[in-house]
């Protein structure tokens, strides 16, 4: 019995420990379970109102343990305050959970520029990052301070005014207004080059984009100080000199001191030119050796003997580079040794290619561009993201879009990427205006008295595309133009353009006819190099000579009647310029050759057949100081073919774009029948030539932009094809080619709106008939 109860007993402990053993594994998963709840339900979350809470718990990362420690609660708490979405954030812990304490910022309804004249509303809200219906955080107002009234510096307002004003609108709503006083506009009233001895102040002024205030600087703005600009002309200056041998030469300083006497800045460059050198030897070396010299050295530009010029480094370099990698090896990279002979004046070069590290580029961040579209710098670099690195591309892609006159500055740099072998180029870039209106008039000897509306912009809406509309109404010609064009037409490096226009000229004192013409251009431009471009071009215009009585009693001349009594034609005609430039400048060039030689075949349709060839060559050199020499040759030749007549309209004329001191269609083959109006009725062939000194006006202001010049010019226009007979009417038609020349001088004036140029110009030799001009004046853009 005992026994049996003693059994008994020992059962029940041993259930009883089961069970105990049992509860304590129920505990221990519990305990368990809890441990492997989601972090998410261990993150308090309290204060906000708008932003959901699991978004909250979104920021925080939970150690493999399931715990949150210091590192964890430090990355979460930065990572919520860099949301911008909350005024305060704290994390404490409360046992094993974490309260997070959020005190969310209010919302901004509207942002409102107040007194603001000189700078428009959305220009202003581009600039600062307070944006409506985001949050408003007190560190972006500051720095949006800040913002605007750098914003105003650049536009020459340096003493602005910005104060932030919170009007709340209930519902942690507000508004937010700045109120700016834009203050007196503070410009550059001189410019001093210190050092300079090779080239004059007046070349120098011409190589920078800022100018002193004058009478136009209100269309120009170029009088505004702007230390990023500042940068730019230095950089400019540096590489003026360099490009004309100059290798050492330093602007060492580039100084901005606002004068109180004269209410603006005087900048001033300190120049120190050192020594001019020539290319000496010029050495190409391989360390790859897949890679022979031989193969790459017509790429190297430099030629020994030449004055050094730094471009043609750059240009050698990257022309090395780019075949480089069209034979397979993209990292590797051209290294430049030079070694100066100051005694001969010559810097000895040798091109030294090695395979460079093999590192790719992980991204192209692109910063500043408010306006242009990320694409349209993008398309300026020869490499993107995944490309192998090679600094030379980089550097080649810098000044293609410092080129493209979109931006104030450019500047490309590089920062480690996410892997040792990885690199992130940095782009940034500043926007600058683009857009052209004007609306100008003026008297030229051609056309008269003429006015004209002209709206434009070269980068319209940040696309890279060019348009441009224009108007004109004048005394013997009226007219209309509009144009577009698209760079990088279908992703390749091609120009795309299109044209409308339409013209209308009256008779007038030179010229017993008018003429009615419109039709529509279309041209594709692609380049060969750096120097060398070809356009390819199709035109069809409908054109017409159309006649008024003569005042005079006298018969209008019978090639004259004839063209007009034609009626209207249809040209329809194919054609390509070959364009060869080294000039150093397009607007004021004192260095350079330009080449442009057109030719044109019409006939592929259209009711007209001809040929027609013309070249125009021009050389500019500098002489020293701000004296420069230019010689120019041009001719062309036009033929009939199908046993067609060259049309009246599209002979060659004679007058001041040939030599000057002859009146528009003042020299040519004539009709000199007694009894007609003695027109001139074109030539097939002509030639001319110009031999011209041109310099600055000693005691004028650089900016004005006068300069003056002297020329011998010389030429003639000959070979008449037209008619020789009207019915029964015979022609008497002066066709030889005579000899007709004469010397003057000129004034031209740099203006916002081109070249306005008067020249003064007596003929040397010419024909009896010839009509003369002495004084001529033309106004761009008639």
């Amino acid at each position: 019995m005992r026994a049996t109860e003693r059994d008994q007993r020992r059962r029940r402990r041993a259930r009883n420990l089961q069970a105990l053993l049992a509860a304590a594994v129920l505990a221990l998963s519990a305990l368990n379970a809890a441990a492997a709840d989601p972090p998410a339900a261990r993150v308090i979350v309290q204060g906000n109102q708008r932003i959901d809470a699991e978004t909250v718990r979104s920021y925080f990362r939970a150690a493999p343990d399931g715990r949150y420690d210091a590192a964890a609660l430090d990355a979460a708490l930065k990572g919520l305050i860099a949301t911008e979405l909350f005024d305060q954030v704290k994390i404490d812990r409360a046992g094993e959970a974490v309260v997070v304490h959020l005190v969310e910022a209010r919302v901004l309804v509207r942002v409102i520029f107040e007194g603001n004249k000189k700078i428009k509303d959305e220009d202003l809200a581009a600039v600062v990052q307070s944006k409506a219906r985001g949050p408003l955080q007190r560190a972006t107002l500051q720095a949006d301070v800040g913002r605007i009234m750098e914003a105003y510096r650049r536009v020459g307002r340096s003493d602005v005014g910005v104060v932030p004003e919170i009007i709340g609108r209930g519902k942690d709503s507000v508004d937010l207004v700045f109120t700016i006083t834009e203050g007196a506009k503070t410009t550059v009233r001189q410019i001093n080059f210190v050092g300079n001895h090779a080239f004059g102040k007046r070349q120098l002024a011409a190589v920078i984009s800022t100018s002193a205030t004058n009478v136009l600087s209100f269309l120009t703005h170029a009088d505004v100080y702007d230390p990023d600009r500042l940068a730019a002309d230095q950089d400019q200056l540096r590489r003026y000199y360099r490009n004309r041998g100059y290798a050492d030469v330093s602007i060492a300083n580039a100084r901005a001191e606002y004068d109180p006497t004269i209410q603006g800045f005087v900048l001033t460059f300190a120049i120190d030119e050192g020594e001019a050198y020539r290319f000496g030897s010029i050495d190409l070396q391989s360390h790859i050796p897949e890679v022979g010299p031989e193969r790459l050295r017509a790429r190297v530009s430099a030629r020994t003997g030449a004055t050094f010029d730094d471009s043609l480094v750059d240009r050698s370099t990257e022309a090395l580079a780019l075949d480089l990698a069209k034979l397979g090896f993209p990292f590797a990279h051209v290294v430049l040794h030079t070694h100066r002979n100051a005694e001969g004046g010559r810097i000895d070069m040798s091109f030294v290619i090695d395979q460079g590290p093999r590192s790719y580029i992980e991204r192209i961040d692109i910063h500043g561009n408010t306006r242009t579209k990320d694409y349209v710098i993008r398309r300026e670099f020869d490499i993107a993201e995944g490309d192998a690195y090679n600094q030379t591309m980089a550097d080649r892609a810098q000044r293609r879009l410092k080129g493209l006159n979109y931006f104030k500055n450019v500047k490309i740099t590089t920062r480690p990427g996410s892997m040792s072998d990885r690199v992130v180029l940095d782009v940034d870039v500043a926007d600058q205006s683009t857009g052209d209106f004007s609306i100008s008039g003026g008297y030229s000897t051609t056309d008269g008295w003429l006015g004209e509306i002209k709206l434009g912009d070269r980068n319209f809406q940040g696309t890279g595309t060019a348009v441009q509309t224009s108007v004109s109404y004048g005394q013997y010609s009226r007219g209309f133009d509009a144009s577009v064009s698209e760079p990088y037409l279908l992703d390749s490096r091609a120009t795309g353009a299109a044209e409308l226009f339409a013209k209308q000229s009256f008779a007038n004192s030179y010229q017993s006819y008018g003429s009615d013409t419109y039709g529509a251009n279309f041209g594709l431009t692609t380049p060969l190099n750096e120097q060398t471009g070809v356009q390819w071009r199709y035109s069809i215009s409908n054109q017409d000579v159309t006649l008024s009585p003569p005042s005079s009693g006298t018969t209008v001349s019978l090639p004259i009647q004839q063209a007009a009594a034609a009626g209207p034609a249809w040209v329809s005609a194919i054609g390509s310029t070959t364009t060869f430039s080294t000039l150093d400048s397009s607007k004021s060039p004192t260095t350079g050759i330009n080449s442009q030689l057109r030719e044109d075949l019409a006939g592929l349709g259209g009711d007209v057949r001809f040929l027609r060839t013309t070249e125009d060559v021009r050389y500019y050199k500098s002489l020293g100081g701000d004296l420069v020499g230019m010689i120019r040759a041009q001719g062309g030749y036009i033929s009939g073919w199908g046993g067609q007549q060259v049309p009246l309209l599209n002979s060659f004329f004679g007058g001041p774009s040939m030599v000057r001191g002859f009146a528009p269609d003042g020299f040519g083959p004539r009709d000199l029948t007694p009894g007609s109006t003695t027109d001139n009725v074109g030539g097939g062939m002509y030639w001319a030539t110009t031999a011209e000194l041109q310099t600055g006006i000693p005691g004028v202001p650089d900016e004005y932009g006068l300069k003056a010049s002297a020329f011998v010019d010389a030429g003639s226009v000959f070979g008449y094809t037209g008619p020789t007979t009207f019915g029964t009417q015979t022609v008497n038609v002066a066709r030889s080619n005579v000899l007709r020349s004469s010397i003057g001088v000129g004034l031209t004036w740099g203006s916002p709106f081109g070249a306005l140029t008067v020249n003064y110009a007596v003929p040397v030799t010419k024909a009896a008939y010839d009509v003369t001009q002495p004084f001529n004046f033309t106004a761009s853009p008639f």
